[in-house]
């Protein structure tokens, strides 16, 4: 297991302060631009030193403020993939990985390159410099060199690696990966754990769909992209029916049971624009709302509908041409889409 808990302050006012572990599998860190992951990310691989704390890599210490431990990167064991073109300039596709794999004896160390090479489609352009390589070619390139020296932990920071090359990743090595992605949809793809990162902060961690599912602060929920998010007073709250009843600006709805709460509270609430439903005709469902539709706006697979009120609802392409004419809208709440955070 490994283990990362540091604070390192970057001038003038930046600090990145994070506790969390890395367990096997891939962890994906996400968050906006300067929310702090490439720092995060050269920190562990000893770029940077921290100002207090300390990093484990299974019974390694990297790094310890109190007994003063700071390994340099090249005895970490951390393969790393920066943003940019790291490769090295002077040398050949063959060469990089040579130079990886330099602490094996010649003959086994020929032997992983040219495997690495075959597995990254990549023994055609050994012998080429790396500005001559597309830009696939040259990320394929630094994640071969970087697996060649089969690393304990593989650290890829926004490089541009996509679900197929991750997943061939996980096929050739068992070492943990964190990768830095402002990407969602990979982050469901790819990763077994998500951690949200803002300000240098975490706000969640936890599998990637139960983190996007139920984010547990509104700073969380807003990060990840939901867009209905309003405040409301608790008007009932019935621990036998296992409901409460949530008073709106403009509406009233009945949600699930808040423990914890009690009967005046303002609370914020959070639904996904796809758990919400489009009805029409009557009598409509318990907890739908008459609306007048805003805006459309058309996505790759599915329209986002903007309401009064600033209500949000994903629909598909053709649910969307099959109600566009409609004159009434009402939008239904169900209780369990309704996340009290």
């Amino acid at each position: 297991m490994t283990h990362v808990r540091m604070v390192r302050r970057i001038p003038p006012r930046f600090s990145l302060d994070v506790d969390f572990p890395i367990g096997p599998g891939v962890t994906a860190v996400y968050g906006c631009s300067g929310a702090g992951k490439t720092a995060l990310l050269e920190t562990i691989a000893g770029f940077a030193r921290p100002d207090s704390g300390r990093i484990l890599l299974d019974d390694a210490i990297l790094f310890d403020a109190a007994s003063h431990v700071q390994l340099p990167p090249r005895r970490r064991l951390c393969g790393y993939v920066s943003q940019s073109d790291s490769l090295f300039p002077h040398m050949t596709v063959r060469q990089n990985l040579v130079f990886a794999a330099r602490r094996w004896p010649r003959l086994e160390r020929h032997r992983r390159v040219a495997e690495m090479l075959d597995r990254f489609q990549l023994s055609a352009a050994a012998s080429t410099w790396p500005r001559g390589l597309d830009a696939p070619a040259k990320l394929r390139c630094s994640i071969a060199r970087a697996l060649v020296a089969e690393p304990r932990l593989l650290l890829l920071d926004e490089c541009g690696a996509g679900e197929s090359l991750l997943r061939q990743i996980r096929e050739i090595t068992q070492a943990p990966i964190l990768f830095a992605t402002a990407d969602l949809d990979l982050c469901c793809a790819a990763a077994d754990q998500l951690l949200l990162l803002d300000a240098g902060r975490i706000l969640q961690r936890g599998a990637s769909r139960d983190v996007l599912d139920r984010p547990a602060s509104l700073e969380a929920a807003r990060l990840v992209g939901v867009p209905n998010l309003f405040q409301a007073s608790v008007a009932a709250l019935d621990p036998v029916r296992n409901s409460s009843r949530l008073e709106f600006e403009h509406f009233s709805l009945t949600g699930p049971y808040i423990p914890g709460h009690l009967k005046g509270d303002r609370v914020w609430v959070a639904a996904a624009a796809e758990s919400l439903r489009l009805n029409s005709g009557s009598p409509l469902p318990p907890n739908s709302v008459a609306l007048e539709l805003v805006r459309a706006s058309y996505r790759a697979h599915s329209v986002l509908l903007e309401f009064s009120f600033g209500i949000f609802v994903t629909v598909s392409h053709e649910e969307f041409v099959s109600r566009k004419d409609n004159k009434d809208w009402q939008v239904e709440f169900p209780p369990e889409a309704l996340r009290v955070l």
